[in-house]
């Protein structure tokens, strides 16, 4: 992954774009290539994502992005008191069009499972598909249960969903520690979890917002233009429990994947996505369907710019699409 940061009115916006420059489509050598855009989760950045989107570009070929959203990470917070998602999936678009990707797998964690979800709704013509791991576009994930708001709630009533969550974001950290090389993943996740601390006060509102977003009427109607979607959930996630994704499920009617592993399991355990779509059932049903969706939009046409400019930028080194 090569780093990479542009300017939008001012604003700084970090990034990182894989550097398989030759890639190419599924129609062989001179087809343009799939494009995939890795969005974060809250708290988190596109640094901690890496290993995960290079894994994806070395097996499936695709150009992979991982841009960092406003505020989190180094990025630049939008202005004005308050950020809607519609914001930020229209952060992530700018960033698709100053690397000149074409259509996209649009990978969404957590929070980037909303946002996914809203540039899925407002331009579908750069979607290839979504990939919604976790995510929390639907509300049942702020109806928390268990010994911690049993606990909080008879002496704090209105303070007990958020103590809960916080204690699952506790106890999901240790999933961290665990894959092959733990020191790898601390390395990565370390640096924008640094940067975030360091704002912590202007991601507050993010956080308001997330709090209170309720698209499940988005999710239906993305789910209903025929849009390809994978839900995949971690077995052990209490941050964003069971209930969400069967909630996800009944709106798109698609079968979630679990996978082991907690909330963020693919940081400790970044090849898990391309094992998922590589070795079971539905995710190589999901890249077949990405694959005719890519086919039926003529990958020449434009997705923010033109197809000529997308052929040249991918033929320049990505170093030169960086700057």
């Amino acid at each position: 992954m090569v780093p990479g940061q542009m300017h939008v009115t001012g604003r700084r916006v970090n990034f990182a774009v894989s550097d398989n420059t030759a890639a190419s489509g599924p129609d062989g050598p001179g087809s343009p290539p799939i494009w995939a855009v890795n969005i974060h989760g809250y708290f988190a950045g596109g640094t901690m994502y890496w290993r995960e989107s290079a894994d994806l570009a070395e097996r499936f070929g695709w150009r992979v992005v991982n841009p960092c959203l406003p505020g989190f990470a180094g990025s630049d917070p939008l202005p004005g008191p308050s950020v809607g998602i519609g914001q930020l999936a229209a952060a992530v678009s700018e960033v698709l069009d100053h690397v000149g990707a074409g259509p996209c797998v649009v990978l969404g964690h957590s929070m980037g499972g909303a946002v996914a979800m809203a540039l899925a709704d407002s331009e579908p013509e750069r979607v290839l598909g979504v990939i919604y791991r976790a995510g929390v576009a639907t509300p049942a994930w702020r109806s928390r249960h268990g010994p911690v708001v049993g606990m909080v709630a008879p002496v704090a009533p209105d303070l007990a969903g958020i103590a809960d969550l916080v204690a699952a974001v506790v106890l999901d950290f240790p999933d961290l520690l665990v894959g092959r090389r733990p020191g790898s993943t601390m390395r990565m996740t370390l640096p924008d979890a640094r940067r975030n601390l360091l704002v912590t006060g202007r991601l507050v509102p993010i956080a308001s917002m997330l709090l209170r977003l309720d698209l499940r009427d988005t999710v239906a109607r993305v789910a209903g233009t025929g849009m390809p979607i994978l839900p995949v959930w971690g077995c052990f996630d209490r941050v964003v429990p069971p209930a969400t994704a069967a909630e996800l499920g009944s709106l798109t009617q698609r079968r979630v994947v679990w996978v082991p592993g907690g909330h963020s399991w693919m940081l400790p355990r970044p090849q898990g996505q391309a094992d998922v779509l590589r070795y079971l059932a539905d995710g190589r049903a999901f890249r077949d369907e990405v694959t005719s969706r890519w086919r039926a939009m003529a990958p020449d046409a434009p997705a923010g710019r033109t197809g000529r400019v997308r052929r040249h930028l991918a033929a320049l080194p990505a170093t030169d699409q960086a700057s």
